[in-house]
């Protein structure tokens, strides 16, 4: 990603905002501490973020999925599938291949 310069950067993942399951939210990486997000990865988005920020010098975006089940090994749900085909429908449209 950092040898291929990028302007702006957008991240697509599930994380628990305390919202309903399947729910999207558009979020600047820097309101991260001001939300109760939760992901299922080691490293925190923030520190990600910020990283991606200092190596690229990227504006960074947060496209995150409210999940419904995080338990090991599950697949998506119903609603969050849902949610996955709205976003890339919506991505398809803005940047057609």
């Amino acid at each position: 990603m950092i040898e291929f310069n990028p302007s702006h950067v957008l991240l697509i993942d599930a994380a628990i905002l305390g919202s309903k399951p399947g729910d999207i939210s558009l979020i600047d990486p820097e309101s991260v501490t001001e939300v109760p997000s939760v992901t299922t990865h080691m490293l925190p988005l923030r520190i990600f973020c910020d990283y991606l920020t200092k190596m690229t010098g990227a504006k960074i975006a947060l496209l995150l999925v409210e999940p419904e089940d995080t338990s090991f090994g599950e697949g998506l749900t119903e609603k969050v599938h849902d949610a996955a085909e709205k976003i890339a429908k919506a991505l398809l449209e803005i940047f057609p291949v």
